[in-house]
């Protein structure tokens, strides 16, 4: 499985709120393979090295500055840590604090010093899932998989009662087992649905709920899974090819597919439900109106350009003051961090997946008129 280290909105917070000076963020593309782990300590060692040139010509209190390296430059020689890797790795220092975060998609190549972190690579990692599971199932073939974007497939064993396999024939003449099949090949509904449930109960005991599970079962059986499922992101569309006609590669390729068709389809719907809404004034994709929004706790929903580079600060009003990337917070932070403490939902997009040609677009719970 593709090591994630994924924080919850509240670990996010914390992050967005802390004020230290110095706070350095520092964002390097990693990798799963431990041979291409020394090239990744490379990357690592320069963006360190670019931090410290930062940090000495700040006017910092005596050590403030070598103590943040240090902490930094630890990771380097972290042998545990470096067992596992994955696709992006993001760190965050500051006096006393050393927070490392192993994501499974690419965040971009940053170096920040400033008295806060940039978190835009964090949101961006828990916007969509880069991941799914993919469940085989007939009569002979029962088999769960991973597929991460990039990477391998990886089975998962089930653990699945001993008798599992002859729960699809037809139990009669006084509890004897009749091995004739009942109603068609794979047994009647009940059974089934019975031999369908206790493949559920493992699948949902090993697939977390905010992760697609996609379903690749022949006719009887997929009619029977559905019925008795009780995960939440099951695909409504399952896999067509018969489930033993699936090698890994196939499973990924069409996995991938369905992760991107269902991630097109759900942008779709955002962008229909968008224009309904800002016919209504509930919403925006003008920055200082998004910005007034955040600080009057209006947004229901904010997504914004994972590539994004405004800087910045907002006022309790919402009034925008802009500074220069790289040495102003990042604008998107700051809207975000008002978003999330007032229990919005925050998504890092694709540029393409916005409106208007516009950084940012919200949803609002009520109007606000702009500050500008």
């Amino acid at each position: 499985m593709l090591t994630a280290d994924l924080p919850d909105d509240d670990r996010i917070l914390e992050l967005i709120d802390a004020r230290a000076m110095p706070s350095v963020t520092l964002a390097v593309a990693s990798s799963p393979l431990p041979p291409d782990h020394e090239r990744v300590k490379i990357a690592l060692r320069d963006a360190i090295d670019d931090a410290e040139r930062r940090l000495s010509t700040l006017e910092l209190p005596h050590g403030t500055g070598q103590e943040v390296v240090d902490a930094l430059g630890s990771l380097l020689t972290d042998d545990d840590f470096w067992e596992h890797q994955s696709r992006s790795l993001v760190v965050f220092a500051a006096p006393g604090r050393l927070d490392a975060f192993r994501l499974a998609d690419h965040a971009k190549d940053l170096v920040v010093v400033g008295d806060r972190f940039e978190i835009a690579p964090l949101l961006q990692a828990v916007s969509w899932s880069e991941r799914a599971f993919v469940l085989q199932l007939s009569e002979g073939l029962v088999r769960l998989t991973e597929v991460a974007a990039g990477e391998r497939v990886v089975e998962h064993p089930l653990s699945l009662p001993e008798d599992h396999a002859l729960m699809l024939t037809h139990a009669e003449n006084d509890g004897r087992l009749d091995r004739q099949r009942a109603q068609g090949a794979n047994g009647d509904r009940v059974e089934r649905e019975r031999y369908s449930r206790a493949v559920e109960e493992e699948v949902s005991r090993i697939v977390p709920d905010d992760v697609p599970l996609v379903l690749s079962a022949t006719t009887e059986l997929e009619a029977a899974y559905r019925a008795v499922n009780t995960h939440p992101a099951l695909h409504d569309d399952g896999i067509a090819p018969h489930p033993e006609s699936l090698d890994d590669q196939k499973i990924e390729r069409l996995a991938r597919t369905v992760l991107d068709e269902r991630r097109e389809r759900e942008t779709s719907e955002w962008k229909e439900r968008f224009g309904t809404l800002r016919a209504q004034g509930l919403a925006t994709s003008r920055l200082v109106e998004v910005a007034a929004a955040a600080a009057a706790a209006a947004i229901d929903e904010l997504r914004f350009d994972l590539d994004a580079d405004a800087a910045g600060t907002i006022d309790e009003f919402g009034r925008i003051e802009r500074g220069e990337p790289g040495e102003a917070p990042s604008l998107v932070d700051e809207i975000a961090s008002r978003v999330l403490h007032s229990g919005g939902t925050v998504r890092a997009v694709r540029t393409k997946d916005l409106m208007d040609g516009s950084p940012v677009a919200a949803t609002l719970r009520f109007p606000v008129p702009s500050t500008s």
